[in-house]
């Protein structure tokens, strides 16, 4: 291989990830790889690739000395960051299975994964987590080490649980007198189990094979190129198969420096510091931007929101001029003839908050609001959607900077097949297609056609090679940050307290999940009167004492839920939701649409506030 391969070149030459990682290191040693804030001294520290090597190669001798059996799983429970990476890549190199969890998921759900996954090591923060985490199950039979990488704990084990130590302690001594071990990790290994919510209310682990991200992130720089000199924001979940294939994977392919945001809180800051050439999104993130930009337009003078809406207009009828879209029709002399001096006004104080420099903005996961990404596109950001799932590694399909259709989530990538299935399905057929569903072989027969063709559970049209997104087979709601969630299911286990008689749930593309619920008059009563309120008036039901309660008994029926399916509000009635109000169906089923329309304001107001 030529001295300074481009990605496409360096990931035509492996098969595996491990690989990736170690032809990415031999190619550019001292290019930056890592930056991240440190927390200790205040400062942004920089790892170069051959560093970050290093650091893994303390860990694979460590893991190594636990002489765990080829193809264990390991479980990462880790914030981003270059913990999180050296653990994952030592992992691979071992022929072990990594097992990306959310670090800020509930506990109950990340015990169940350890258990349903046979994990043999769990990596994570605090010993506080792990003390959740051990309250949520009797026992982890498999489980024989937990690593603490914020310290905390000494080499601990009562005999009946595992192992509990620190990270510096156990590196230092594991790796005493051990040599790097070589270990031959074939393609078809698995390279990672990604757990994702089912229908049934429990997660279930997609079985990643190496060759099956390794072939997603070649067919992924088709459309997205990664080069050294690109630097990625970080700041999505890595245990999220969108941000290890386009966020991690794709950037070793490229030799790109990976920053890794300090907080979401702070990502507006962390832009402008990190200057970003390419941003890997859910929409909730622009949506954010959006509404601060809505927000400071309203308070700003007349003429300010004229000559905004003014640069926005002409500058997406531009846009959709040179990408052929309807609107281009409408373009004009005069839209060309101000462009520079929208541009110089409004546009580049727009993308000077993005960091000023950015060459790709990718959104996926969920769909983007069409009047964001009019306004964004419109002054210039240039931004593509996508459009994936864990089961797909995740790319299926993407726009590209020249034939960008944002009503769409554009032509599927090389090397994919898609096709419209019974009842307009979008099916799958890829290299990139997961092996199946960890124990889950009923699952896994299920989501396949009798021709080997995966079910996406998405209905779809194809215009002129490009995928439009019309719906969903099945009640699963898709937050703006990606995240599915069954309602049903739910809304089934709010109800298991009796205080609820019925339930619906809200987060379709909106930030946060809502909860909309018919009490039970008699406990009710019982619970206001407790509570020293009127049951008989209806403000007592928005006492902020009441809301509080009502609220915290609805998130303790859903405990058993990961964290982003948690409800954040509840709004109550006591009028029952009928049949004769036509709001439930004879089978006592919710009029899921005809609610949501009675309900509007009350709705919006929530999302509003």
């Amino acid at each position: 291989m030529k001295p300074n391969p481009s990605a496409k070149e360096l990931v035509a030459s492996v098969t595996t990830l491990n690989k990736l990682l170690e032809a990415r290191v031999a190619a550019t040693p001292d290019v930056e790889a890592y930056r991240q804030f440190d927390n200790a001294s205040q400062q942004w520290v920089s790892y170069s690739w051959k560093t970050i090597s290093q650091h893994i190669d303390i860990w694979r001798k460590a893991i190594d000395s636990l002489r765990l059996p080829y193809g264990s799983r390991v479980a990462i429970l880790l914030p981003n960051g270059t913990n999180a990476v050296c653990v994952d890549q030592a992992t691979l190199a071992h022929g072990f299975v990594p097992v990306p969890m959310h670090s800020i998921d509930n506990p109950a759900s990340i015990g169940y994964i350890l258990n349903d996954c046979q994990a043999s090591m769990l990596v994570l923060s605090t010993l506080g987590q792990w003390q959740d985490i051990a309250t949520t199950c009797e026992q982890f039979p498999h489980l024989k080490l937990v690593v603490l990488t914020d310290g905390g704990a000494p080499a601990s084990s009562d005999g009946n649980g595992p192992q509990v130590c620190n990270m510096q302690d156990w590196l230092a001594t594991a790796t005493a007198g051990r040599e790097v071990k070589s270990v031959n990790v074939d393609k078809e290994d698995l390279a990672a189990i990604v757990y994702t919510s089912g229908t049934t209310g429990k997660p279930k682990g997609v079985m990643l094979t190496h060759h099956n991200i390794v072939a997603n992130i070649q067919a992924t720089l088709a459309r997205v190129e990664a080069t050294t000199s690109d630097v990625f924001l970080s700041f999505l979940p890595l245990s999220h198969t969108f941000e290890r294939t386009i966020g991690y994977y794709l950037p070793i392919s490229g030799g790109s420096c990976v920053v890794y945001a300090r907080s979401v809180a702070l990502i507006a800051e962390d832009l402008k510091i990190a200057r970003p050439t390419v941003l890997v999104s859910v929409p909730r993130i622009y949506e954010r931007f959006y509404a601060k930009l809505q927000e400071k337009l309203g308070q700003a003078s007349g003429f300010k929101q004229f000559l905004f809406k003014s640069a926005q207009g002409a500058g997406w009828r531009r846009f959709a001029r040179a990408q052929k879209l309807p609107d281009g029709a409408n373009a004009s002399f005069m839209d060309d003839l101000l462009w520079p001096l929208f541009n110089k006004l409004v546009a580049q104080t727009v993308l000077a908050q993005f960091g000023g420099r950015l060459r790709v903005a990718v959104s996926g996961g969920a769909p983007m609001s069409q009047a964001v990404a009019q306004c964004f596109l419109g002054l210039g950001l240039p931004m593509l959607q996508g459009y994936g799932m864990t089961e797909t590694s995740p790319v299926v399909s993407a726009n590209e900077l020249d034939n960008n259709w944002p009503t769409t989530v554009g032509p599927a990538l090389p090397g994919v097949d898609v096709r419209i299935g019974e009842n307009n399905e979008l099916q799958v057929r890829s290299p990139s297609v997961m092996k199946g569903y960890w124990n889950r072989p009923e699952d896994t027969k299920n989501i396949f056609t009798a021709d080997g063709w995966l079910r996406t559970g998405d209905q779809a049209v194809i215009e002129d090679g490009r995928i439009r997104i019309s719906g969903r087979l099945k009640e699963i709601m898709v937050t703006s940050t990606g995240e599915k969630i069954p309602p049903a299911d739910l809304e089934l286990a709010i109800m298991a307290d009796p205080l609820f008689e019925q339930a619906m749930v809200v987060g379709e593309n909106r930030s946060f999940v809502s909860s909309y619920v018919v009490l039970n008059k008699a406990l009710w009563t019982e619970l206001a009167q407790s509570l020293k309120l009127d049951p008989a008036d209806q403000n007592s039901l928005k006492a902020p004492v009441a809301h509080e309660l009502l609220l915290k008994r609805v998130k303790d029926a859903a405990k058993q839920f990961p964290y982003y399916a948690m409800p954040r509000t509840v709004w109550c009635t006591l009028d029952p939701w009928t049949i004769e109000n036509g709001l439930i169906t004879p089978t006592l089923k919710l009029k899921r649409i005809a609610l949501q329309a009675r309900l509007a304001n009350e709705i919006e107001a929530i999302y509003r506030s």
